[in-house]
């Protein structure tokens, strides 16, 4: 009894499927497609439409052999439009610096360069050989080494005594920054007296000049130096250093 229900069961169930239609080019249509043969032939039709034209459709004929306005050839007149707007005649030369119009062809030569601007006629050996001789360069090149001149090597002139204390070897020969004080100031209003006579020099490089000069920097007669640093009148000897490299 199990064998027949499971043998009905099978035949229930092999009933119930879905077939699966055979397909190809051969076998008709597939599955969500048309038949091929037919779309072939859909496609032939769509391109046969589009065809270009046969080479011998565009016209050999050459351009000389049409007329247009019946004075000459196409190809006349456009060349004679062209000359029109271009300008060739006795006006448009004038206008032209009287040169004539070069027009371009295959049958015309090519124009011959008569200026070259921007060109050295150095560079030319017909050039330069039609201008001068040989004989002539020799004597410009002459010319030119009795013009040159060379100056002898001189040593420069030492300072020498009467011209007063040398500030910058005084520079160099201290290390101490302005304000530190290395010698004794004594008197009264030192302040007043250091601002009065400092005021009557150009300029600090001077009043050091005259300080060193009347003794300075150990004696301070014009009360230039009130900090006793041996610079007078705010004299700085640091740009001096680093001009020496220390």
């Amino acid at each position: 009894m199990r064998i027949i229900l499971t043998s009905a069961a099978l035949v229930a169930l092999a009933a119930c499927g879905t077939s699966i239609p055979e397909s190809g080019p051969d076998l008709g249509a597939g599955v969500g497609f048309g038949d091929y043969a037919e779309y072939q032939a859909r496609r032939d039709a769509a391109l046969a439409g589009n065809t270009l034209p046969a080479p011998d459709a565009v016209s050999s004929e050459p351009l000389d052999a049409t007329a247009s306005t019946g004075t000459g050839s196409e190809a006349e007149d456009i060349a004679a439009r062209t000359r029109a707007a271009l300008g060739t005649g006795a006006a448009d030369l004038a206008a032209n610096s009287g040169r004539p119009v070069i027009e371009a062809g295959p049958d015309n030569p090519a124009p011959q360069i008569t200026e070259s601007p921007g060109i050295s006629v150095e560079n030319s050996f017909d050039a330069v050989s039609s201008q001068r001789s040989i004989e002539d360069d020799a004597a410009l090149v002459a010319a030119q080494r009795r013009q040159y001149e060379v100056a002898s090597v001189e040593a420069l002139p030492s300072r020498t005594g009467g011209e007063g204390p040398n500030i910058v070897a005084y520079a160099l020969s201290t290390s101490h920054a302005p304000g530190t004080q290395l010698y004794r100031r004594a008197g009264l209003n030192k302040q007043a007296k250091f601002e009065r006579n400092c005021a009557g020099y150009s300029g600090p490089d001077l009043a050091q000049i005259d300080f060193l000069s009347k003794g300075g920097p150990e004696r301070d007669r014009l009360g230039l130096d009130p900090d006793g640093d041996g610079y007078a009148c705010s004299w700085d000897p640091r740009p001096f250093r680093r001009a020496a490299g220390g």
